[in-house]
């Protein structure tokens, strides 16, 4: 469990995210945590160096759905790493279960398959307080810390590209 805040990160580690392109498929699911998550993370892009016109966002239904989008993008969109941000919150029935495997193991295999990053920024909480908690309450903004990873994987996916072209 989190007991720290996971919005913080020391600028002068993180690359220049200039040069990236990035997206990110936010579940409708839960909006109130999403869309803090979704801010969190757009914030961060911007703060460390991404253009807002390099940032494309699409909405899915639910989590489950995430990874359809997530491919949907891959497939669709010239981007440099993905962020998938839903919230599932655990209920009296094996629901929550059966979508937190099924989402895991889906941004897995496309992390598996294709040569883009999926970052799993999926909040998957006892109670909805716990997940207020992490998405801008008490313990930071899961969004953000996400962000930051996002722009480490894409500086990674693009090593090979001169060091002057990715802004260090």
């Amino acid at each position: 469990m989190a007991t720290t805040n996971l919005s913080y990160y020391d600028k002068a580690t993180i690359p220049n995210a200039k040069s990236f392109r990035f997206g990110i498929v936010v579940s409708e699911w839960n909006p109130e945590i999403t869309g803090n998550l979704h801010k969190g993370a757009i914030d961060a892009f911007l703060d460390c160096g991404a253009q807002e016109n390099n940032i494309t966002s699409w909405d899915v239904p639910g989590s489950f759905e995430l990874v359809y989008g997530c491919k949907k993008m891959i497939e669709s969109q010239k981007v440099d790493a993905i962020i998938a941000i839903g919230n599932v919150i655990q209920g009296e029935t094996k629901h929550f279960d059966f979508v937190c495997e099924g989402v895991t193991q889906g941004i897995v295999d496309l992390n598996i398959k294709y040569d883009i990053p999926v970052i799993f920024c999926v909040l998957t909480d006892n109670t909805k307080q716990q997940s207020l908690d992490r998405s801008g309450g008490k313990l930071g903004n899961k969004g953000i810390e996400c962000a930051i990873a996002a722009i480490k994987m894409a500086a990674l996916k693009n090593i090979d590209k001169p060091i002057s072209s990715l802004g260090f």
